[in-house]
């Protein structure tokens, strides 16, 4: 009998999602006590769909006089915000949770157009985990003096907040929520490549009655976010993206008495023992680096397999990978949606010269990528060793290097041997292999028989370069805090 090639026989049918029913302006102002206001620049930029290159709406340019407003306006607001009930300000995190999910589809959409991932990720990842995380600190928002007993929390004033181009409504729930319900007011800069899901928070924002300057949303590039970082009225930074950002901020702050959180890059190791689930396995492993193009921090980018099933594992993973579709982010059927900026694809494609240069095994899978638009196979290297660069430096893309182990204690060499400490995953049916290594894995974050898995009551953060604090659950509440014992 002969035997059947499933990618030739079978084709999914398109299943893209309408935009239609979505509202975008042409021109987006800039969000400043409760309203939007022309820059002072009177510059704006392009936003563009990496998925196909066509314009989407053009954008504030922020200057120094922008950013100083922004913060005289959350200045202002601290003073009554920080002294309304707490229980009342839980009441207007959970209106913003409610108004989230009501026009969770818009926004799914939308961040899916802006940044070219998957509307199924969109849909069921970013969108309804953004939501949880404003409606879980609106529970903690009246109960601080109970989380911190005897300590007399109050909040410390007002936080710059600058996030990333991966995660864009996400990465704003995660800073934004927890700052309000500790009481402070906010100015919030997303990434220039996807400002488009922040500008829509801060419509929802000023329905959902929220008192003006609490949050204020202001759009740019890098000099927006260093005139954030160098205001001297600001009380706190809180910042993810690179790692090389992060300690120019560190730089910029240092010997003033703002606080910071900083959750910067990582280089994740997913471990493959011999008596794992290998099934299961394979499927964590491309979560692990293929879940929004590689575009995540904590992806497992360094795969290491124990050595006695490294042909099994190997050859399950080059099939799994020729199953993935690639294409139209709004396609319900896609896997592995569009690189968000042509800069961040010449990134990619660089490292992939520079693995194949010194003497890497490349595989990709045969597939048709779209003509226009930022497209990037997903890449495998095998063959590689500890000072590869491509094992060494933070790619940020769908690129995964595989190397074998023998033994516990070399795999925890192998995966500490690395300036970062975000993420690991560990696939194992054994209980003390998993808190082994737990103890001994110098990473903020640790999975077990699974990756990438997120909840807004679980602290997430970095150790040695990939940051500084943590953020998400009782832990997120304390760097917005300051205690009078």
């Amino acid at each position: 009998m002969n035997k059947i090639d499933i990618n030739k026989s079978w084709n999914y049918a398109s299943a893209a999602e309408g935009t239609e029913h979505i509202q975008l302006k042409s021109k987006y102002d800039l969000f400043i006590n409760g309203e939007f206001v022309k820059p002072s620049s009177k510059k704006y930029f392009n936003t563009i769909n990496p998925a196909n290159g066509e314009h989407i709406a053009k954008v504030a340019q922020a200057n120094k006089e922008d950013v100083d407003k922004a913060v005289k306006a959350a200045r202002k607001a601290f003073k009554s915000w920080s002294k309304l009930e707490p229980k009342e300000r839980g009441k207007y995190i959970f209106r913003i949770a409610r108004m989230i999910q009501e026009r969770a589809k818009e926004f799914a959409l939308i961040e899916s157009m802006d940044g070219g991932k998957p509307i199924r990720e969109s849909r069921d990842i970013d969108i309804p985990l953004a939501a949880n995380h404003f409606f879980y600190y609106a529970g903690w928002a009246d109960k601080l003096e109970y989380v911190f007993p005897n300590k007399s929390p109050k909040p410390l004033g007002v936080a710059g907040q600058i996030i990333p181009w991966n995660f864009p409504l996400l990465m704003a729930a995660w800073k934004i929520a927890p700052a309000l319900a500790a009481g402070n007011t906010v100015v919030l800069k997303p990434a220039e490549t996807t400002s488009l899901t922040a500008l829509k928070l801060a419509e929802l924002i000023q329905d959902s009655g929220l008192p003006k300057g609490v949050v204020n949303i202001i759009t740019g590039a890098g000099e927006t976010g260093a005139e954030i970082v160098n205001h001297s009225d600001l009380d706190k930074i809180a910042f993810t993206g690179s790692t090389v950002v992060g300690k120019l901020i560190q730089r910029s702050i240092a010997g003033s008495k703002k606080k910071t959180t900083l959750e910067l890059g990582g280089k994740g190791a997913n471990i493959i023992f011999e008596d794992a689930a290998i099934d299961q396995a394979v499927e964590g492993i491309v979560n692990a680096i293929f879940f929004n193009q590689g575009h995540v921090c904590c992806a497992g980018s360094r795969l290491f397999v124990q050595a006695s099933v490294e042909s099994v594992v190997i050859e399950k993973l080059k099939d799994r990978l020729s199953t993935l579709i690639i294409g139209d982010p709004l396609d319900k059927n896609t896997d592995i949606g569009a690189i968000n900026s042509a800069e961040q694809l010449a990134t990619i494609e660089k490292y992939i010269a520079i693995g194949k240069k010194e003497g890497a095994d490349i595989y990709q899978p045969k597939c048709q990528l779209p003509k226009k638009g930022n497209w990037c196979r997903p890449t495998l290297f095998l063959n590689v060793s500890q000072s590869h660069t491509i094992v060494q430096q933070e790619i940020f893309g769908p690129v995964l290097t595989i190397q074998t182990f023998r033994t516990i204690d070399e795999v925890i060499e192998k995966a500490n041997n690395t300036p970062f400490g975000l993420s690991a995953g560990v696939w194992t049916e054994k209980g003390s292999k998993i808190f082994k290594l737990s103890k001994k894995l110098k990473a903020g974050v640790i999975w077990a028989n699974t990756y990438n898995k997120f909840d807004p009551t679980s602290p997430f953060g970095g150790y040695k370069e990939s940051g500084i604090g943590r953020e998400g659950g009782l832990h997120g509440l304390k760097p917005y805090l300051k205690f009078e014992l």
